[in-house]
């Protein structure tokens, strides 16, 4: 299948502000996540394979970090319309299923993926606790066809880096998944030009 890489933002870019719902329609921004040791925007999807392979131990990674002070929030960016399992209403099924104890936010608009340059999914954005980005790649090595043991290394050595005072990682490896859904017609500029390797 066609991959998509995440884009190059640069280190130091400050996280976009937004406002968004959950599937209870409760608003969430960007200001409500001040204050923690490190904040993590990642843009999610329910049905893309690449996120299906690394949910849970996803779901883990949050829990854990949650206990020193990172706080996770996660956005699905995807055409509803066209892609039913992608609705806001599915978000909420989706978290209770697999345990994500943090807000899972839709943005049917998806100026918020736009903002921040999102690409594909999983596409994870790791701030520091000024909401400048620290991080900004995969999950770890693992594909859902590579037989590499899900682990989130990359993510948490990232973070552990966060906590320990240190600077950002020196290596970062572009996050490979499914492309955003984008809405026929509102595509960005980038969109098609971010093709990867497995």
């Amino acid at each position: 299948m066609p991959l998509t890489a995440s884009n190059e933002i640069a280190i130091g870019t400050r996280a976009p502000a937004f406002q968004l719902a959950d599937s209870g329609g409760r608003k969430h921004g960007l200001e409500d996540f001040a204050g923690s040791k490190a904040l993590l925007v990642a843009f999610l999807s329910n049905r893309c394979p690449y996120v299906v392979h690394i949910r849970e131990a996803f779901a883990a990674y949050a829990c854990e970090y949650a206990a020193k002070g990172v706080r996770v929030v996660a956005i699905n960016s995807n055409d509803a319309a066209a892609y039913p399992e992608e609705s806001a209403e599915a978000l909420g099924k989706e978290a209770k299923q697999f345990g994500y104890d943090f807000p899972y936010l839709k943005d049917g608009s998806q100026d918020v993926a736009k903002a921040y340059g999102a690409a594909c999914t999983p596409d994870l954005y790791l701030f520091d606790g000024d909401l400048k980005l620290f991080y900004h790649g995969q999950f770890d090595d693992s594909r859902p066809s590579n037989g590499i043991a899900v682990t989130g290394a990359d993510l948490r050595a990232a973070t552990d880096r966060i906590l320990a005072g240190q600077g950002s990682p020196a290596e970062q490896k572009n996050a490979i998944g499914c492309n955003i859904k984008w809405l026929s017609g509102s595509e960005p500029a980038w969109f098609g030009a971010k093709v990867a390797a497995e």
